[in-house]
């Protein structure tokens, strides 16, 4: 170990997953000028690899190719090599990503493209074993392959590049085609609560049946489906859908039972067998769905599942500074002694172990039961392990149990002869011990990247858990990120997000010597968070905050000619396309939040300017939301929203008066999709009271806090009792 290794330019950069790569055979360079200089001045191909630390297929090809010294040599000597991590650039990632699956009919990461030294893809794919075989041309092969092609037919090759250019161009635009009204929201929402139904599992929930990801988009707009249409049989099917779903994926071994959080998805129709990884922008969104259960349903079943990914949150994935980390790895030493990572060696447990951890006999219960038996009796465990081989093609898991529950309470209980009031406390205890267990494994890796879009995400987790759950730790911690994002991923000079920031050697914070700077998706998720944050603590800065950064996004990403944001600003020369995300996915694309946050701001503001813009956004979208609206449901959301106008619910009363914090209970506590509150707190020299002039007609009636719902300005007759209001929120 003495000996330094040997490294590449990687080893000056902040990403956790260019880091892993700084130490690779191949003279890898990040996505820069100084790179794109030495393809044009050698005359040589580019080839660019974009992958993320999270990603087990990126793992795989760098152990095969990219720590090949012999294969190294042959990248060397005819490219110039790039290494991308797609969270810091989803704007590279998506230009080549476009590419690859328009060419290959497939995409995903590891992302391996060849360019032009102008930075035109010609060919590509995900993927590539480092040898030929039966099925699959190797990773060696189609590098000598190309670099052979460009030595014997450079012109032709340029001119293909130019070609693919301009059919990517024309494919990928989204833009208003004539008609500029956004669709009919009833058919849109009507036709995407269909295409859900139509793909919806029954049995376990989902709209898929392997593999299953848990897209927290789905289930708001099945939420907001239910909200207008409550009476209906489709109504209460919507919501039966949304909570079965909810309710079968946090029984699955998608959710980590033992150290709480989501894995990222599972590999099987019965959320069993997940991929481990865990993603942070999965827990916001999550803890968001779960929250609004929990408010619709009263079931604390669903509280209790928020309680748990915010637990996992603050203590495995926050900062000391108050942001957020990106990841966790789903690979790690099944023991410190281990010299290979196993994918899920740090969630998963033999029969033996357990039993070895939780022997004591259990008193009440059948002669000779121990707390063991309960345990794996509950949780599915098997004594050669509970995974399919189907679901193993690695045998990394074999003869290894992944906790799933398999029972009620009642049911478990009855089998062994328990009263069922004892049963949680057995589980709880036998949790407790299998966690401080895994806490003498080797961890997996984490990514200690803080992206602002992400944070915001976790923002509005927090956030929305507060109110829905009435804990005020939740606001705070909220808050405590939002501060964060302002000190660490904004420059007040220029009045601009940054994308990331990272953790330092000692802790501290650090930016990269070059910051990238924010893309849409950072704006739009950090404006919602700010709207969410004051909902929930109704301090006015937030709010202040929010409409500052909504007037900038529009500056740098509106597209004036065909309508809604492109995802990168103009000033970058080496992206050659500007795109508009058009799926709402594990993330929900920035153009469909982005509507409801345009009409948040509007009733914040009185600038009806953003409605307008919240309607040609819709425009721009239309052929697809009346066509596949299952692809952007949370855009389809939005037409339902924009179509009903937001109310805006005006409280009016002194912030720390008990009559006032009823009144806020009561709003708190109901789910309706299209209420925007705020506090008239009397504060004439106030942000609200100098943006809305209206709210200096409201007054407390007799001295109380009153209520008043106003839609476009005009409010309806005052209220003063949380009753009334409830009445009014839920016709």
């Amino acid at each position: 170990p003495s000996v330094p290794r040997h490294a590449n330019r990687l080893i000056n950069e902040k990403s956790p997953y260019l880091l892993q790569h700084a130490h690779n055979p191949v003279d890898w360079y990040p996505w820069g000028q100084e790179a794109f200089d030495k393809a044009k001045k050698e005359n040589k191909l580019i080839f660019l690899s974009v992958g993320y630390s999270t990603c087990h297929w990126c793992h795989v090809m760098e152990e095969e190719s990219f720590k090949n010294q012999e294969i190294g040599e042959i990248m060397n000597k005819n490219y110039v090599c790039i290494k991308v991590d797609r969270e810091e650039r989803p704007d590279v990632d998506k230009v080549y990503m476009t590419f690859v699956q328009a060419t290959s009919g497939g995409g995903g990461w590891p992302m391996s493209v060849w360019l032009t030294p102008d930075l035109k893809p010609f060919a590509g794919g995900t993927y590539f074993p480092p040898e030929d075989g039966v099925h699959r041309v190797g990773f060696r092969t189609v590098l000598l392959r190309i670099a052979e092609q460009w030595k014997e037919n450079k012109d032709a090759l340029l001119e293909n590049s130019q070609k693919i250019l301009e059919a990517l161009l024309h494919m990928s635009e989204v833009r208003v085609q004539g008609q500029e009204s956004p669709p009919p929201s009833k058919e849109v929402m009507a036709t995407c609560f269909q295409q859900l139904s139509n793909s919806y599992d029954e049995d376990y929930g989902g709209f898929s049946k392997s593999p299953k990801f848990p897209t927290p988009v789905n289930l708001n707009f099945l939420f907001t489906y239910w909200a207008l249409h409550r009476t209906t049989p489709e109504g209460a099917q919507a919501l039966q859908m949304a909570l079965h779903t909810l309710k079968m994926m946090a029984h699955g071994g998608i959710h980590d039972h033992v150290g709480q959080g989501f894995h990222r998805y599972s590999t099987d129709q019965h959320w069993h067998v997940p991929h481990f990884e865990k993603m942070l922008y999965d827990q916001g969104q999550l803890a968001a769905a779960y929250s609004r259960a929990f408010q619709i349903s009263g079931d604390r079943f669903f509280a209790d599942v928020v309680q748990d990914i915010l637990l996992y949150v603050s203590r495995d994935l926050s900062d000391q500074a108050g942001g957020f980390y990106s990841a966790e790895d789903a690979d790690s030493y099944p023991t410190a002694a281990s010299g290979e990572k196993r994918e899920g060696a740090f969630c998963v447990w033999a029969a033996e172990e357990i039993r070895a951890l939780l022997p004591d006999p259990v008193e009440g219960a059948a002669e000779g039961t121990t707390l063991g038996d309960i345990f794996m009796h509950h949780y599915g465990v098997k004594e050669t392990g509970n995974v399919s081989p189907m679901q193993d093609p690695h045998q990394e898991l074999k003869g290894k149990n992944v906790l799933i529950v398999r029972y009620s309470p009642e049911l478990t209980a009855a089998q062994f002869g328990l009263e069922p009031g004892r049963l949680g406390a057995l589980l709880r205890e036998g949790r407790q011990r299998l966690s401080a267990a895994r806490a003498q494994r080797p961890r997996p890796h984490l990514d200690t990247k803080m992206l602002a879009a992400w944070n915001g995400l976790m923002i509005s987790g927090f956030a929305q858990a507060g109110v829905a759950l009435g804990e005020q730790d939740y606001v705070s911690r909220a808050a405590r990120a939002a501060a964060f994002l302002r000190r660490h991923l904004f420059d007040p000079a220029s009045g601009r997000l940054l994308r990331s920031c990272y953790r330092g050697e000692d802790d501290s914070v650090e930016q990269s010597a070059v910051p990238i700077q924010g893309f849409l998706e950072d704006y739009v998720f950090v404006i919602q968070a700010l709207f969410d944050l004051y909902e929930a603590s109704l301090e006015q800065g937030w709010l202040e905050w929010a409409l500052q950064l909504q007037h900038m996004q529009d500056k740098l990403f509106w597209d004036p000619k065909g309508f809604a944001y492109f995802s990168s600003g103009v000033d970058d020369p080496s992206l050659l396309l500007r795109l508009k995300n058009d799926q709402d996915g594990a993330e929900p694309a920035a153009n469909s939040v982005t509507v409801t946050n345009l009409l948040r701001a509007a009733c914040y503001s009185g600038h009806t300017e953003w409605v307008e813009k919240a309607g040609q956004i819709l425009a721009a979208f239309s052929e697809r939301l009346q066509k596949i609206p299952i692809a952007l449901p949370e855009m389809a959301r939005a037409t339902a929203v924009f179509h009903h106008t937001l109310k805006q619910v005006v409280i009016c009363g002194d912030p720390k008066g008990d009559d006032t914090k009823e009144m806020l209970r009561c709003v708190h506590s109901v789910f309706s999709p299209n209420k925007v509150l705020m506090l008239a707190d009397g504060d004439s020299g106030g942000f609200l009271y100098r943006q809305l002039p209206f709210l200096a007609s409201l007054e407390r009636k007799d001295g109380k806090a009153t209520a008043y719902l106003c839609s476009n300005f005009a409010c309806s007759l005052p209220v003063t009792s949380p009753q009334e209001l409830r009445g009014m929120l839920c016709p």
